[in-house]
């Protein structure tokens, strides 16, 4: 994986370096960033990339890679942040194996949540009820990537509580592709889902009430990096230190990254110039 890792990030960097190598200003130094291709994590990793160029004055890479592979390249050293680490429970065991080599720098985003999602129209609303139901689903649940810390606790769910299911491995696109079809036809859908993301915006849907904390209690999203980044890069520390939003802020990027022909770029600047105040605060 290690090994994987690194083709990936050397091939990621010449990409790059095609792209911002001939600049008219010169960069202080490259940045790279990872993430997992979650819609939350696109936008923080967008709008990060875009205040460390805009207002800093480096050069940023992103690299979107599983959810294992992108703790592996924090605590290896080979990337040097991320801003999507979700906390204390749906990347528990990721963090358990790096702990010793990364630096957790706190919540950007409180209030965050994983689970089961329907839509609100499914006459159930909690996990129980899911379990004496699943028949209806056509004993399905629809999943994301297979490597992602939600998918992990949905296996053991439907394992400990003996649910007639299968779950289907797919990606947050594929999820979301089979919700909307479900919802248009009316038809009952279980998906595994989390919050912040766009699709709840999108349509009326729930979280299925979990009295045991199957899926775990409230969680924030976490930004981590690499030891010695404070050292090596302290304005670009400093400023992920204090990098943190909102429902509606990260809300507002995502319903844009959802538009016909959306550059997750031109997003991430746009809003970025919108909120000079909070991303001045950032900066301090």
């Amino acid at each position: 994986m290690l090994k994987k890792i690194t083709l990936l990030l050397i091939s990621f960097s010449l990409t790059a370096f095609v792209f911002t190598g001939c600049t008219k200003k010169e960069s202080k130094g490259t940045v790279k960033l990872v993430y997992v291709e979650w819609d939350c994590a696109v936008a923080s990793t967008h709008v990060a990339k875009a205040v460390i160029e805009e207002r800093l004055g480096y050069t940023v890479e992103v690299l979107p890679v599983a959810a294992a592979a992108m703790w592996q390249a924090i605590g290896s050293g080979q990337a040097d942040a991320m801003t999507t680490a979700w906390l204390p429970v749906t990347h528990a065991d990721y963090l358990a194996k790096v702990k010793n080599n990364i630096e957790d720098l706190g919540p950007n985003f409180k209030g965050a949540k994983i689970g089961l999602v329907v839509p609100s129209y499914v006459t159930i609303d909690t996990l129980t009820d899911l379990n004496s139901n699943i028949a209806k689903f056509n004993n399905q649940i629809i999943g994301i990537d297979p490597g992602a810390g939600l998918m992990k606790l949905t296996e053991k769910y439907i394992k400990k509580n003996g649910v007639d299911a299968k779950l289907i491995e797919g990606s947050g696109a594929t999820m979301t592709a089979a919700l909307k079809d479900a919802i248009d036809k009316k038809e009952w859908i279980v998906v595994t889902g989390w919050a912040p993301h766009w699709k709840f915006g999108r349509w009326d849907l729930k979280i299925l009430k979990d009295s045991k904390n199957e899926f775990g209690a409230e969680e924030t999203i976490n930004t981590v990096v690499r030891k010695g980044l404070k050292d090596d890069m302290p304005e670009v520390y400093n400023f992920l230190d204090k990098f943190n939003w909102s429902n509606v802020d990260i809300s507002k990027v995502m319903v844009a990254n959802q538009e016909k022909r959306a550059d997750y770029n031109k997003t991430a600047r746009e809003w970025v110039k919108e909120n000079k105040e909070k991303v001045d605060n950032w900066l301090k």
